[in-house]
């Protein structure tokens, strides 16, 4: 699929625009040949990974406070399974939002006309993982340049939103979007919607932990493994550890 060859440059044009910003370099401008990219500043991703939970294993503190975000992007099966990966995530929840119609089913969702998008609701330590961190990977793992659409799943449900219950993340994530959209010019401009949570309505229980449960589906195999697979090469430093 076509969108699928713009997920990862943006995650990594977001590191790399945060290690210059760092170095008082500014931001880069990126060509569309992401597959070349990835190969000249994946060492520098990785760096600034550990660099990244370096400083935040040493200025950590406390543990017990939390933040929420609300990601869409694309089908929820695929991105509660990548955001349960990472280091700082406390919960993740699969649900719907960004829409008019008062408890939306499943149903209601595939339908269409309700105005929502299949999201998940993160909560977060940002004594761990920063909404900043958060935002490149979610970036990186989809495809924010096509609307209402990620692959072959098409409609209003599949497109790319960000919820926010505070002013200031709105603030973030629409400052997140202005960079990267700036660093690569000659890029398809990012389509993501950003605005204040109204409500969140959880999804049916069978949807919650669906790739853990459901592992040897012909989606999971054929979408999310591979998804999975590209989030453990490139953001190693930021997944939990195995016990």
């Amino acid at each position: 699929m076509e969108g699928a060859n713009n997920l990862f440059w943006l995650g990594t044009a977001a590191f790399r625009c945060f290690s210059l910003a760092l170095a008082g370099k500014g931001f880069p401008i990126y060509r569309k040949d992401k597959t070349k990219q990835l190969d000249c500043h994946n060492s520098a991703l990785r760096s600034f990974g550990r660099m990244l939970f370096t400083i935040r294993g040493i200025c950590m503190v406390n543990k017990t406070g939390k933040e929420t975000i609300v990601f869409g992007g694309g089908c929820f099966w695929c991105t509660e399974a990548v955001f349960k990966m990472l280091q700082g995530v406390i919960s993740v929840n699969p649900g719907y939002a960004g829409g008019t119609t008062k408890n939306p089913t499943y149903e209601d969702i595939c339908n269409g006309g309700t105005g929502h998008a299949e999201v998940i609701k993160i909560e977060y330590n940002p004594e761990v993982i920063s909404l900043e961190t958060l935002l490149t990977v979610f970036f990186a793992t989809h495809d924010p340049t096509t609307k209402n659409r990620q692959g072959n799943d098409v409609g209003e449900q599949y497109r790319s939103i960000i919820l926010c219950d505070k002013a200031d993340q709105i603030e973030l994530a629409k400052k997140f979007i202005a960079d990267l959209n700036s660093s690569n010019k000659k890029g398809a401009p990012i389509v993501t919607e950003v605005k204040p949570l109204d409500t969140f309505y959880p999804a049916e229980d069978y949807h919650k932990n669906y790739y853990e449960n459901n592992k040897n589906q012909s989606y999971c195999q054929v979408v999310i493994n591979p998804k999975l697979k590209k989030v453990q090469e490139h953001f190693t430093d930021l997944l939990k550890k195995k016990l």
